[in-house]
């Protein structure tokens, strides 16, 4: 089979497109014949950082595809069956950049026949991370569910992203009121899309005094994309708001106005979805996977959530393009 592949830590460069044996499943894995595979920041930072643990690493955490082996202990009824992946390559050498992977058998989830294969390839790391952060504060819903989040509002930074878009889709299904930042009009128009009611463009405009405007007793919760919007997170948090940041860089500081928030009963999180716990993690595969059989998530411009599509020969620039900042989702073909 054909797999991306890196020996070494480095710059795009380093990935190369190697024929492997095909891998058998052992106790509790499946096999699944990815379809397409979903490139995330954390896999161009894992490569330009980390050597790999084995010796070897295939990237990718996220993907989509059919079940075409399982290994002992596991139902063979999941055999022909579409999937979509997560977390694939977390401390394990197997990502889903290459024609087959092996996964924990918990890490496949059903897709539906109405789901295209890109949908899956996108859900994963980006859409459990937004619900991490929707589901973080103590007097958030827990669930992200239809009705869940009525009369609440949440801020979405960045909402052009792909945890900003995922973060929408999932507020407004579950009833929020979602306000979006974004950098321009092109962007504006993906974030409402993926289901912002308001999208402030905080280049041009005041977005403390447009959020006020929407949520004048503040927003309930903010998906944060970057520390250095603290000062406004800080500025339009309601009583017993929550603030969950998923996004930074090594050595990145952050300054909070304590008092203030203090006063507010505010809760600052950080969310780090591979370390998160357990429990928080099935209960966001569970969620998601009902919003995919809903219909409430989709992928493509039209949700607000651009592809671009390369073949796996094309690795190398699939990771190039996310860390330059890609707009939308950058899939590879493992078909092509």
């Amino acid at each position: 089979m054909r797999a991306v592949v890196y020996e070494r830590a480095g710059g795009p460069e380093v990935l190369q497109l190697v024929e492997r044996e095909v891998p058998e499943p052992g106790p509790g894995e499946a096999r699944v014949r990815v379809a397409f595979s979903g490139v995330n920041p954390t896999d161009w930072k894992g490569r330009a950082t980390t050597a790999p643990p084995a010796g070897w690493q295939v990237p990718g955490q996220d993907g989509a595809g059919v079940v075409d082996a399982v290994g002992p202990g596991v139902d063979a009824a999941l055999v022909g069956r579409r999937v979509w992946v997560w977390e694939a390559a977390w401390r394990r050498p197997w990502g889903t950049a290459a024609e087959q992977v092996l996964v924990p058998a918990s890490h496949v989830v059903p897709l539906p026949d109405h789901a295209p294969f890109e949908l899956g390839a996108a859900l994963g790391i980006p859409f459990l991370t937004a619900h991490r952060c929707l589901t973080l504060g103590e007097s958030a819903p827990s669930r992200v569910a239809p009705g869940t989040f009525e009369g609440r509002t949440v801020l979405v930074q960045g909402g052009a992203g792909a945890v900003g878009n995922a973060a929408a889709q999932l507020a407004s299904w579950a009833g929020a009121r979602v306000v979006a930042t974004v950098s321009g009009p092109q962007k504006a128009q993906l974030a409402a899309a993926a289901g912002a009611h308001d999208v402030v463009d905080y280049r041009r405009e005041d977005v403390v005094a447009r959020v006020r405007e929407v949520a004048p007793h503040g927003v309930d919760v903010v998906v944060e994309v970057s520390g250095a919007n603290a000062g406004t997170d800080a500025a339009v948090l309601a009583e017993h708001g929550t603030v969950a940041l998923y996004a930074g860089s090594p050595g990145e500081q952050l300054t909070v106005p304590l008092r203030e928030q203090m006063a507010l009963n505010a809760q600052w999180h950080f969310v780090l979805v591979y370390t998160a716990p357990g429990a928080a993690k099935a209960a966001a595969v569970e969620d998601v996977a009902e919003a995919v059989r809903a219909g409430a998530v989709r992928a493509g411009r039209e949700a607000g959530l651009p592809l671009t599509v390369l073949p796996l020969a094309e690795a190398a620039r699939a990771h190039a393009a996310v860390e330059g900042g890609a707009v939308g989702k950058v899939l590879l073909d493992a078909t092509a």
